[in-house]
């Protein structure tokens, strides 16, 4: 069974909580498909937003301030 390292860090009290998530494969893609990340318009997504990144059209951002 594979392990998903999670860190939970709330903004209020700046305390960290760390916790091991185990997931066997199958669950995995029972998650990935309830998620939608099967769907060919989910991958065919992701592919454009690879072709943004190599063509420079990626602005980084760090609150959704900056999105104005």
């Amino acid at each position: 069974m594979a392990s998903l390292p999670v860190l939970l860090r709330s903004r209020a009290s700046n305390i960290s909580r760390r916790m091991v998530v185990e997931i066997d494969a199958q669950r995995l893609e029972k998650l990935a498909d309830a998620l939608g990340m099967y769907n060919p318009d989910f991958v065919a997504s992701l592919d454009r937003a690879e072709a943004d990144v190599k063509a420079g059209r990626v602005k980084k951002i760090k609150t959704i301030k900056d999105l104005d």
